[in-house]
């Protein structure tokens, strides 16, 4: 009956399921084990009339043309730039930090020092990882290099990622870095936007498709069935010969054969308050404060006349199987090495295809794991 099962409702599997409805005019099955398409993105007006992202706040932001024109079929835009605020020595300041930061927290004489040093030796405007600045042999840099660490990431990382920063994959630290300028918004992607319905309508009208059934509230495994000895897949005891798109977890598709791969995971925790804004921005960050990681005030990233607002503390901890979701894939080499070899045991099966930031044991931003999706539906399940 079906050519094509894919397994997970999220981005990944929403952008091949559609392609494979709308381009090959195959039918597809999605298998989604909860009681909603979307995956991390979903999102729902709560009691206040406030769209809130469940799962944490999704902020779409691209470089990506492709990725913003194709997301444009399901959705109108609300241009929206974000911004992010760090709780650093009792003052709310700019991050990524940068000149504008450094004076609100620095007097003027070294401000002024510190800022000609960094434009003599960067091009104004360039992002700089933390843990490269802290290689300068500049005494005033050296300095300015510490004081971020320590303030702004050392503590953060460790609540977020349970690690010390210089454990963490250079993929994500680069993502804090020191922004040699005056610009407060948080990305500097060309394309930066909030869907104006929110991301559950995208999700709705991706996947609104005669081509495409879905079996929420289903586990893959109580209709997939993986034989490792004869390299087949089952689908409701009968042999599937079709392609099988999984964007799970991939040591959960093998029965965890190898050991279970570490992820990091969050409590969340909403609140209503009882007033019309709680901050001054959407987020705010506390590396060194409480034990929750930032706030997230909703209004802010979809505007709501209410006179009561909704926030979002997030409390990361480690991942507990079946009993937490899978946030983030925790970088290290012997976690890389483990997910290689759950990948070699995949790469025998010749219709089982990987994608996605658990099926791939990938950090990736929401634009890129669309891209991927697409190039992946073009690459491999196309053909």
């Amino acid at each position: 009956m079906f050519n094509y099962i894919v397994v997970g409702a999220g981005f990944t599997g929403s952008v091949i399921a559609e392609r494979i409805a709308n381009v090959l005019n195959q039918k597809v099955l999605i298998i989604e084990k909860r009681n909603h398409i979307g995956g991390n993105c979903y999102d729902y007006k709560d009691e206040n009339n406030i769209i809130v992202h469940k799962y944490g706040p999704h902020l779409f932001h691209t470089d990506y043309k492709e990725v913003f024109d194709y997301l444009s079929n399901f959705t109108d835009w609300i241009i929206y730039h974000h911004k992010v605020l760090a709780f650093i020595d009792g003052k709310k300041v700019p991050i990524p930090f940068n000149f504008n930061s450094i004076e609100m927290l620095f007097p003027s004489f070294l401000l002024n020092r510190i800022v000609e040093k960094l434009l003599k030796k960067y091009s104004y405007g360039a992002k700089i990882p933390i843990l490269e600045l802290k290689k300068e042999s500049d005494e005033d840099l050296k300095f300015l290099a510490d004081f971020v660490y320590e303030k702004v990431f050392k503590n953060y990382s460790a609540k977020q990622w349970g690690l010390r920063p210089e454990e963490i994959n250079p993929e994500v630290t680069a993502r804090v870095p020191i922004f040699i300028g005056r610009d407060n918004r948080y990305f500097s992607d060309r394309y930066q936007a909030i869907p104006n319905e929110g991301y559950s309508r995208i999700f709705e009208r991706m996947l609104n498709h005669p081509n495409i059934k879905i079996m929420l509230n289903t586990h893959f495994k109580e209709v997939l069935n993986i034989d490792f000895e004869s390299k087949k897949i089952y689908f409701m005891g009968q042999e599937f010969r079709g392609k099988l798109i999984f964007t799970g977890m991939i040591d959960e598709l093998f029965d965890f054969k190898y050991g279970y791969l570490p992820y990091r995971s969050l409590e969340l925790k909403f609140q209503t308050i009882e007033q019309e804004h709680y901050q001054e921005v959407a987020v705010v960050n506390y590396p060194n404060d409480y034990d929750f990681t930032r706030i997230t005030e909703f209004k802010h990233i979809h505007p709501t006349k209410s006179e009561r607002t909704t926030i979002l503390k997030e409390f990361p901890k480690a991942y507990k199987a079946n009993i937490d979701i899978p946030y983030y894939p925790v970088f290290a080499k012997e976690n890389q090495e483990l997910y290689n070899k759950y990948k070699e045991e995949a790469d025998r099966f010749e219709n089982l295809i990987l994608v996605g930031r658990l099926a791939e044991y990938r950090y990736y931003d929401m634009d890129d794991v669309i891209k991927r999706a697409l190039e992946v539906f073009e690459e491999s399940v196309r053909w």
